[in-house]
């Protein structure tokens, strides 16, 4: 039986278009109709809060505390890719930096989702470029364990497969499957349009829940005619 190589170079992307249309959907709206899963761990987190990214998954995985697989996808990435780094959620050793991340930069990448540390904090701030990371650690990897790429992973406690749909902004990473984006994005515009109608509403004195008496009698918190005590 043949095995698949350690590095797969060609796999079917999540569309251009459809990685614009995202891009203008906070990483929750796209949770929440995607019935609110895919969402990575907080862990996962941007290394500004201003920091955004949109595109295909380029996944990688390594062996904590070796980067050696990561400078090889960095070589094979395409301009859009978003690298998305299995590294175990380990602190202990920087898996990136200045460099590397500069490179991905210039590259044309999206951005890097690395379930790990990295390192040079104020220069990759200052490199206005989309990094999410598990945070920090100045130590340097070893550049010597073979891993994967472009094979399924796990980051953030969410599966990721090369391809899948990654957007990430201030609240974290949201993984959408690469067959199941398209049909999320008028479900994704109908939510935002739901929710801008819920907050002038709100705005003009309405904090009513409609659904709460009835949602807490199911719960059992309240009993038959004790809906009206949350008006």
């Amino acid at each position: 039986m043949d095995q698949l190589p350690a590095i797969i170079r060609d796999f079917e992307r999540v569309s251009a278009d459809l990685v614009e249309q995202a891009a203008a959907f906070q990483a929750a709206i796209l949770s929440d109709v995607a019935g609110r899963r895919g969402t990575m761990h907080g862990r996962v987190a941007p290394v500004h809060e201003r920091m955004q990214l949109a595109g295909p998954a380029f996944t990688v995985e390594v062996r904590p505390g070796d980067n050696l697989m990561i400078h090889a996808a960095v070589a094979l990435a395409r301009p859009g890719d978003v690298l998305v780094i299995d590294g175990r959620g380990d602190q202990t050793v920087a898996l990136m930096g200045t460099l590397m991340l500069s490179a991905c930069k210039q590259r044309g990448l999206a951005g890097v989702v690395v379930d790990a540390a990295i390192r040079d904090r104020l220069d990759v701030l200052a490199l206005d470029f989309a990094v999410f990371s598990v945070g920090f650690n100045p130590a340097g990897p070893t550049k010597l364990v073979p891993g994967r790429i472009n094979h399924p992973i796990s980051a953030g406690g969410v599966v990721v497969h090369p391809g899948d749909l990654i957007v990430g902004d201030a609240d974290g990473v949201v993984v959408i499957e690469r067959a199941k984006a398209p049909a999320l994005m008028a479900l994704a515009r109908n939510k935002v349009a739901e929710e801008a109608a819920r907050i002038q509403a709100i705005a003009r004195g309405d904090t009513s829940a409609p659904w709460l008496p009835a949602a807490l009698k199911a719960a059992g918190v309240i009993q038959q005619g004790q809906e009206g005590q949350f008006p």
